[in-house]
């Protein structure tokens, strides 16, 4: 019992489910004994029998958490959208976790991409947050994971689901010189071309490439021997994509019967509207409907089609019809075959029957469809014969390490068994294709555990670390007044004197009484009081420890450059508790926004305008101007609207060139921090104030602005470890360290601007007064 103690400390969790405790009850040693069960309070299918068997050589002791457990299930790709499912092991009041998008920046530095909120409804186990992103953002996308939950199950990785498509396109009408705008695939490429990657070639060239889709613009007849290829291409996950012309007007393709590479019978010949020689008007497209992969996209009002290829009525039309026109007749028609699917648009792929390929509307429905071709958990290549090596690997926190010198795994076992020690959670590759395997699959669920009723639980619990500082203080002190007891009484001194004694006594025990409650609100406060006699920058506390490290690492960083560069000298920086602390010493507040950060007091509030008041400047840093370009309503942004709901901020405006910020120090027209683009918010001029160079834009506050709001995530451009070293990447090559060197440079002009105020500004008298001084 002793040796298994020991080794309580040694052990770890694993990225794997306990399937192994069937086969483990022949592995169980004779005799009896008695058994103390660690549980992680879930359902496992094999525990029953493992329990079973346990129980015929003693008494079984079940110790279990009472915490929940959280897990994310392999995200899918639905209609234009990313969905992610959390889950939960108990039901409980409604509750919102926060998912992390991580990938890589446009230049491979790893980044959080984004912050969704999966919300799990009061009574709910399972929680959905949906994610719509451009193609170029979601194929840098690498994993989600829960934040702060440090669990292989609390990270789904991606790989080849999310990478930038290939899509093969083919036609059977000759390039004609100087009509490259009636060719059927200039729009598919000027369309394609910014977010895919185009394949050129006849059917036989591109089927061994393995495209994601293959295009035929209006391709009527196919031989035997490429149709079977793109059939049997299809029902490997592949999709056709198909554009009607002339050439299947004319054809009989699909008329008596439906031809397998098509979804839907055709009539022959077209309908023609709009024309000179047809009636009516051209026809407009209705709305999507739900069940549409092109539903919630807006309508574009400049589309006509003028000619159309009819659907022959049948029982199927209606399910396979995803795009209609105003009168109801069918444009684009879908049906799945096998793990693929055939879509056929009823229209050219060029401007000759319709101005769709010359709409926005053309694009956005292609994007659609090119991110439908699979779900994200499984490869679009059969697995059959293949070997697949890791390149990374989970382990039981979700930490990830590089795992190249492992063996293969044969694809058959690849989606079949289940994690193991052999099959480790991560990115395997074969050839050009990547798979992410991860601990739990679309279908997975978790459960509590249950035990028979005479099975007897312990919870376990956690104590926290109790300081000992200040009754040590205590301590000593008692120990001193008490040997000065013991010397007086030793000299005879208390002798006859027992109410002296008595004092004494009461003294000692007053003292022991206050310094034990002391002592520690009087450590928590020396780095607050001493900020009243020196220079310290001071950033708030989030209550988010990942964010409030680097913050406290880049005020470090800021402060020793101030210190090399500049006659300023501060102290080590301090996180401070809007709630507790004194605001005044401080003469700039470094503010980073995370979305699960608490909303202050009104109390806190009220200290927060008051500091505004008295000169003092918050640097609100949201962090998100990675993702900002793509969306202005990123989570950190609607946190920062929240939180300064209650706060006096002026009318603010982005830095004008010759703003006193963008000259303190340095000369600076860029405020870069770890990202860089994001516009840099302050205080706007008086109406009646004139921009001349170097004027202040202000009267109050000695020319300082007493906001500045920016996202490029200033304190990671910072942060230093303690010995000195860059904490966090920057860029690549000497354009990151440039770009880090800017940051710095920024930071110490916001310093020097709070502490000297209107100084730089004044300057620009000098010359007048001088003109004055030699009159």
């Amino acid at each position: 019992a002793n040796t298994l103690i020991k080794n309580l400390a040694k052990l770890y969790p694993t990225p794997w489910q306990p399937d192994s405790l069937a086969t483990a009850v022949v592995k169980l040693p004779a005799g009896d004994f008695e058994t103390v069960w660690f549980s992680d309070g879930l359902y496992y299918n094999s525990k029953l029998p493992m329990l079973n068997a346990l129980e015929t050589h003693g008494p079984v002791r079940v110790v279990e958490t009472n915490a929940e457990v959280l897990a994310l299930t392999p995200a899918v790709y639905n209609d234009g959208a990313i969905e992610i499912t959390a889950m939960r092991s108990l039901s409980g009041q409604e509750r919102a976790i926060n998912i992390l998008v991580q990938g890589r920046d446009p230049i491979g530095n790893a980044v959080t991409l984004g912050i969704e909120q999966a919300i799990f409804a009061s009574g709910d186990t399972v929680a959905q947050a949906s994610l719509t992103l451009p193609a170029e953002m979601r194929a840098r996308i690498t994993r989600f994971e829960i934040q702060a939950v440090r669990s292989a199950g609390a990270v789904t990785l991606v790989s080849d689901s999310l990478r930038r498509r290939e899509i093969a396109l083919i036609s059977n009408r000759d390039g004609r010189e100087g009509l490259e705008l009636l060719s059927p695939l200039h729009y598919l490429e000027r369309a394609l071309a910014p977010t895919v990657d185009l394949l050129h070639g006849s059917i036989s060239d591109v089927i061994p490439a393995n495209p994601d889709i293959i295009v035929l613009a209006d391709v009527a007849k196919l031989v035997e021997e490429e149709a079977n290829a793109i059939s049997k291409w299809i029902q490997n996950g592949g999709l056709l994509l198909r554009f009607a012309g002339p050439k299947i007007a004319a054809s009989s393709i699909s008329r008596e019967t439906e031809d397998p590479l098509m979804p839907v019978r055709l009539r022959s010949g077209g309908r023609s509207v709009g024309g000179a020689m047809s009636w009516g008007a051209p026809k407009t497209l209705a709305p999507f409907k739900k069940d549409s992969p092109f539903f919630g996209l807006p309508l574009s009002g400049d589309v006509d089609v003028t000619v159309q290829v009819m659907a022959q009525p049948d029982p199927t039309l209606a399910e396979r019809v995803i795009a209609e026109l105003s009168d109801g007749t069918p444009l684009v028609t879908r049906k799945h075959s096998g793990r693929g699917q055939i879509v056929f648009f009823h229209v050219t792929a060029n401007a000759e029957w319709s101005s769709l390929p010359l709409s926005g509307l053309f694009v956005e429905m292609l994007d659609r469809l090119s991110s439908s071709t699979t779900s994200l958990d499984f490869p679009t290549t059969s697995l059959e014969g293949t070997i697949w090596t890791p390149q990374i690997v989970m382990d039981g926190f979700g930490r990830l390490k590089d795992a190249t010198s492992m063996s293969g795994v044969p694809g058959s076992e690849l989606t079949t068994l289940p994690a193991s020690p052999s099959l480790l959670p991560g990115v395997y590759t074969s050839g050009n294709n990547s798979f992410s395997r991860n601990v739990l699959t679309v279908n997975s669920e978790i459960k509590p555990s249950s035990w028979p009723s005479h099975i007897p639980i312990s919870i376990l619990a956690f104590t926290t670390e109790q300081p000992l500082s200040g009754y040590l203080l205590a301590a000593s002190i008692a120990l001193l007044c008490l040997d000065v007891i013991s010397s007086l009484a030793l000299s005879g001194r208390l002798t006859g004197n027992l109410r002296a004694t008595q004092a004494v006594v009461a003294g000692t025990m007053f003292l022991l009484t206050i310094s034990t409650s002391q002592a520690n609100a009087q450590q928590g406060n020396t780095k607050i009081a001493g900020a009243a006699s020196e220079v310290v920058l001071a950033h708030v506390i989030t209550n988010n420890q990942q964010v409030d490290e680097i913050a406290q690492a880049g005020l470090r960083g800021l402060s020793n450059a101030l210190f090399f560069r500049t006659s300023v000298e501060p102290s080590d920086p301090v996180g401070v508790n809007l709630e507790t602390d004194e605001l005044a010493f401080f003469p700039l507040l470094y503010w980073p926004i995370s979305p699960d950060q608490p909303r202050p007091s009104q109390d806190a509030y009220t200290k927060l305008n008051d500091y505004l008041k008295s000169g003092g400047l918050i640097l609100f840093d949201t962090r998100d101007a990675d993702v900002s370009s793509f969306t202005n309503n990123s989570a950190n942004g609607r946190k920062l609207r929240d939180l300064a709901k209650a706060l006096n901020i002026p009318a603010l405006e982005p830095v004008p060139q010759d703003h006193i910020l963008t000259r303190t120090f340095y000369l600076l027209q860029d405020f870069p921090g770890r990202h860089s683009g994001r516009e840099l918010w302050v205080e706007a001029a008086l109406p009646d104030s004139k921009q001349a160079e170097g004027m202040p834009f202000r009267k109050l506050n000695d020319g300082v602005t007493p906001i500045v709001i920016g996202g490029n995530d200033w304190a990671s451009a910072w942060a230093i470890t303690k010995t000195g070293q860059p904490m966090l990447p920057v860029g690549v090559g000497f354009g990151g360290e440039r770009q880090r060197e800017l940051a710095y440079r920024f930071g110490i002009n916001l310093v020097m601007h709070v502490l000297t105020g209107n100084y730089k500004s004044d300057q620009v008298h000098v010359p007048a007064l001088l003109d004055r001084l030699g009159q």
